[in-house]
């Protein structure tokens, strides 16, 4: 390769380096978008899902003792002794079973396994809620950063142009250099919350995208406003909602399921009856040709075991009584959440609402005493305080907004709100 050929692509390397390369457009998503995508893609959910699939199938094995049991068999055997010679036989056929009574401890078994099912179902929505809960707040984190990076800059902006002012007074021998190195400091600070701003977006993004289900980072835009759904009803029947509760559903069902456990627990010490049938071929050639059958019904009652099945039903009685305490505790719980939860969407509504009054007043405050300090009516000092409570009220005005939000969200995660019926 030539010296001219070299250069040449070393020019281009240096060209192609000096062009900044492009970040990916984010991608924006609304509120509708990421319920619909987490709904079908987090893990959470998923795993609930197949803990409801098992319960199921648990239900299935336990029924599956109320049908008839069918099996074939196949058998070839060869005996002698000292006096006979060797012998072979040759046999096949089916075998049947019944089950007819058992003291009804398989239908309780059953009924157990459909309240383990109702358990897992309402145990999917509790996932659902606190995944929609965990989206929620995410999704308003990132919604908080874009904002806040906005304000960051408008809040540097400021700085810049009262740095700009406060030097044309100094460089006029009006104005002293503590006060021109006091504004100096406060666009520092202020660069540095914009670039601090930005980090925040790429870990809020991060934390959408993995409530979202996604794998990775993705650069996601949220498309709404912090100042939606601040209005609350004034009346509201907490003794209602927590009835609906899934947590309390779900422990309801838990004690359910224990209650015929103790039922079927009683049950396992009646005697047990089943109907018993053969079909078969054998004889000593193949293939076997002497037909056999037999129908029989067969008893069983258990007289001594150790006292295993007292102590089951020890067991059962106590995990009975455990699941009616967890169902009161359980309930009492969610009333005192779902009062808890209610208050504070209401005193953070109401605060985002008295904070957009602060923030008025400081914007109106801060318009003025910038004219009174370029004209000299007020000194650095007060005129600093105004601009750094404008600052501070406009930041905090934003925490409001977004506090608002997020407790609203913990309100009707509170209810038992899933992905799938709240918008």
């Amino acid at each position: 390769m030539s010296s001219e050929t070299i250069a040449i692509a070393l020019s281009l390397c240096i060209l192609a380096a000096s062009f900044p390369v492009q970040a990916a457009e984010p991608e924006p998503v609304t509120w509708k978008e990421c319920l619909q995508e987490a709904t079908a893609n987090h893990p959470d959910l998923a795993a609930a899902r197949e803990q409801a699939e098992q319960a199921r199938a648990s239900r299935n094995i336990v029924r599956g003792a109320l049908f008839p049991h069918l099996s074939a068999f196949a058998d070839q055997s060869r005996f002698g002794s000292s006096l006979s010679p060797t012998a072979e036989t040759y046999s096949y056929g089916v075998t049947a079973s019944q089950l007819l009574f058992d003291g009804f401890k398989t239908p309780y078994d059953v009924s157990a396994a459909t309240r383990s099912i109702q358990a897992a179902e309402f145990r999917y929505i509790v996932t659902s809620a606190d995944v929609r809960f965990r989206l929620r707040s995410a999704f308003v984190d990132l919604l908080r950063s874009q904002e806040l990076l906005a304000i960051t800059g408008g809040i540097a902006d400021r700085r810049r142009k009262n740095r700009e002012l406060v030097g044309l007074r100094y460089n006029a021998g009006r104005e002293h250099k503590g006060s021109l190195l006091t504004a100096d400091a406060s666009l520092a600070q202020a660069d540095f919350e914009v670039s601090q701003a930005r980090r925040g977006i790429d870990l809020s993004r991060q934390k959408l995208s993995r409530e979202m289900g996604r794998i990775g980072l993705a650069p996601l835009a949220a498309q709404g406003s912090l100042d939606m759904a601040l209005k609350t009803e004034k009346l509201v029947d907490l003794e209602s909602i927590v009835q609906r509760n899934p947590v309390v559903l779900q422990q309801a069902a838990l004690k359910e399921e224990a209650r015929y456990g103790l039922k079927a627990a009683r049950a396992d010490r009646a005697p047990k009856f089943y109907a018993n049938a053969t079909a078969a071929r054998s004889s000593s050639d193949w293939p076997p040709r002497e037909e056999e059958w037999t129908v029989g019904l067969n008893v069983t009652l258990p007289l001594f075991e150790g006292g295993i099945r007292q102590a089951g039903i020890a067991r059962a009685r106590a995990g009975l009584r455990q699941a009616e305490a967890e169902e009161r505790s359980i309930r009492d719980e969610a009333l005192v959440a779902l009062r808890e939860a209610r208050t504070r969407f209401e005193n953070a509504a109401e605060q985002a609402q008295v904070q957009q009054k602060f923030l008025a007043a400081a914007e109106a405050r801060a318009t003025i005493s910038r004219a009174q300090y370029s004209t000299g009516l007020i000194s650095f000092d007060n005129w600093t305080i105004i601009e750094d409570d404008l600052v501070r009220v406009e930041k905090a005005m934003l925490d409001a907004r977004a506090n608002a939000l997020t407790t609203e969200a913990a309100w009707i995660q509170a209810q038992g709100g899933a992905l799938e019926d709240v918008e």
